[in-house]
């Protein structure tokens, strides 16, 4: 398991820091873990999970 920071998070979704943050508060993004202090990241695995559901869903559309 590996945990990633935000910078990571909006390279790999291409998402910005605001969007990444209301879809969490829309529970549409998997949430961060708080490390201590003011530092937190995401689980790699489940920003993974979250990117293969978008290609899904669009893969179902066609």
């Amino acid at each position: 398991m590996r945990l990633i920071k935000l910078k990571e998070v909006l390279h790999i979704t291409g998402l910005s820091r605001a969007t990444v943050y209301r879809f969490m508060a829309a529970g549409g993004f998997p949430m961060k873990v708080e490390l201590g202090g003011n530092s937190v990241a995401w689980v790699e695995s489940e920003v993974e999970d979250w990117i293969n559901e978008k290609i899904l869903k669009r893969d179902d559309e066609k």
